[in-house]
């Protein structure tokens, strides 16, 4: 398949573009950085500007996956209408492009915590939210770019999936998420700081485990349904600090006030995607963070 993947220079769409060529797809990708790798086909796009986004994207692709976005709570704390430009306008973008290009589907890149908007205790992909419970801007933007997808779909038949993430690590990881953070100040003979009690949770998932979700999201079943790809098991933020404590001994832990907003975690169902894509994640917390801590004392020592 000829597949066009928007952000595959993030940390996210870097994985995805790997596993998409092991599979034997063409990729390119398009982006305002360069890809990792050199064998790929690279166009700069903006897509928060609707004309640059549909020339960009002029050609067939089978799919085009959505990975562009503001994902990093505190900045998008600090900058909310960026976010909403990016977050917001960027996806309505890249779904008008879409249609006016006459490709076949968007693949969007939207996270579990739309389901603190969810009176249940287990969120399944059809659980309902309820919008007055929306706690934090990164929050609202995903819900609304979700809508643009069924909105396009029912009014201009324009097919989407979408994909709703657990908290992604590994290599290539970028700055601001918790076990980078964690493992950064560890390297670094400084504490390991949490916000709050530490007793908010998450589902952590291996990037390389949610780019294999990515690439099964192409099968046909998919069309205009939404997975959640969450990690193995709910871990409290403590026991992620105490398990990078762990295989970097030494390091101290320290509590500091909680983040406004922060999402404190709810269970979410995998089996969706595990019955119809045939995907469920594969590495550990333990394993994962080995194989993290690994990567990032290569890119430090490339640095230096």
């Amino acid at each position: 398949m000829n597949i066009a993947v928007v952000g595959g220079a993030g940390f996210i769409g870097s994985h995805v573009v790997d596993k998409l060529l092991d599979h034997g797809h063409e990729v390119t990708v398009f982006d305002i950085m360069m890809p990792h790798r050199g064998d790929v086909r690279h166009v700069y796009i903006d897509i928060t500007n609707i004309s640059s986004t549909s020339v960009a994207l002029t050609g067939y692709y089978d799919a085009v996956y959505l990975l562009a976005a503001m994902a990093d709570v505190n900045d998008i704390f600090r900058n909310p209408t960026e976010a909403a430009l990016v977050n917001i306008l960027g996806v309505a973008n890249v779904l008008e492009a879409a249609r006016r290009n006459d490709l076949n589907r968007v693949i969007l890149a939207s996270t579990v915590w739309l389901y603190e908007m969810s009176p249940e205790k287990i969120g399944v992909e059809t659980s309902p939210l309820d919008l007055s419970r929306v706690k934090h801007v990164y929050t609202g933007t995903k819900a609304a770019a979700e809508l643009y997808c069924h909105a396009y779909q029912k009014l201009y038949d324009q097919d989407f999936t979408i994909l709703r993430y657990g908290i992604p690590y590994g290599p290539r990881g970028r700055g601001g998420t918790a076990i980078a953070n964690f493992v950064r100040a560890a390297l670094e003979g400084k504490p390991l700081t949490i916000y709050g009690d530490g007793m908010q949770y998450r589902n952590f998932v291996y990037v390389e485990d949610l780019a294999e979700g990515n690439v099964a999201a192409l099968n046909p079943v998919a069309t205009n349904q939404t997975y959640n790809l969450e990690g193995i098991r709910p871990l409290t933020i403590r026991q992620v600090a105490e398990t990078i404590q762990a295989a970097l001994p030494g390091s101290a832990i320290e509590y500091i006030d909680a983040r406004p907003g922060n999402f404190t975690g709810t269970t979410v169902s995998g089996e969706k995607a595990k019955k119809e894509l045939g995907w469920e994640p594969r590495i550990d917390l333990t394993e994962g963070v080995r194989r993290y801590i690994e990567w990032y004392r290569g890119f430090v020592s490339k640095q230096t």
